[in-house]
């Protein structure tokens, strides 16, 4: 399904990332998979492509930077060619604890500077780098992961949750400007994903609230979120722009 495809996917040493960046080798494009510090995760995900018949190196950046952006890009040139499919997945660390979780008379600007840093900046760095390219070739796949609390704060995150709606009003105006190039930018919003570090902190009783609100009943897993992306990645969403598929088991319906 995408064979002779280069995808660049952030933040791709665990969680959705990884599960992205293994779902896109095992259908035949070549990996770049970004990490910031951890180098043996992002590693396994290496070998756990490569062990499938599946291309895929490791390759440290820090997407806030854009020089260490530039670097990446060169570097997955070299080694697959340029990228085509870039899933911008990486985002500042952050904890789901509801019960921890700073109040909107606590969120200081500081707070959410460092999340949109992370999601906007982070993507605005990896989209200014790859687009030069694209436009050339007049072909390619931007795929932003937002979040379904831009739609339904079930948990007000106030500086998480800006900064992903911040996210998708940038993947819209991208999406209108960039069409004439031949390049689609879409997002994917999951529900709370189960299991990963970032929802650990998630208590039982949010669990299970969330489960039974969900008409599926259930907590989107990685691979749930791998599956929408790679929608986005593959022909079968050629004319299909500017959209954000909430995958959440039907809590967000439009």
């Amino acid at each position: 399904m995408l064979h002779g495809r280069v995808a660049l996917v952030t933040g791709a040493s665990r969680g959705i990332g990884a599960a992205v960046a293994r779902a896109l080798g095992a259908h035949g494009a070549a990996v770049a998979v970004n990490y910031l510090r951890d180098a043996a995760s992002a590693e396994r995900v290496v070998a756990g492509i490569e062990s499938s018949g599946g291309r895929a190196r490791a390759f440290r950046a820090d997407v806030t930077d854009p020089a260490a952006v530039q670097r990446m890009a060169a570097e997955v040139d070299d080694r697959f060619g340029p990228a085509n499919v870039v899933v911008n997945n990486a985002l500042r660390s952050y904890a789901f604890d509801p019960l921890a979780r700073r109040t909107a008379w606590e969120t200081t600007w500081s707070d959410y500077r460092d999340q949109l840093e992370g999601s906007l900046g982070g993507a605005v760095n990896v989209c200014r780098t790859m687009l030069p390219g694209m436009q050339a070739r007049g072909d390619g796949r931007i795929v932003n992961v937002v979040t379904d609390l831009v739609e339904r704060p079930s948990v007000p995150y106030h500086d998480y949750t800006t900064a992903k709606a911040a996210l998708l009003g940038f993947s819209r105006n991208l999406a209108a400007e960039l069409g004439p190039f031949g390049i689609t930018v879409n997002c994917v919003a999951p529900g709370l994903v189960h299991p990963t570090d970032s929802s650990r902190t998630a208590t039982d009783e949010q669990r299970d609230a969330l489960e039974e609100a969900t008409p599926l009943r259930r907590l989107a897993t990685p691979d749930d979120v791998a599956g929408a992306v790679l929608f986005f990645a593959s022909e079968w969403a050629a004319f299909v722009t500017g959209a954000c598929l909430f995958v959440d088991g039907g809590l967000v319906m439009h």
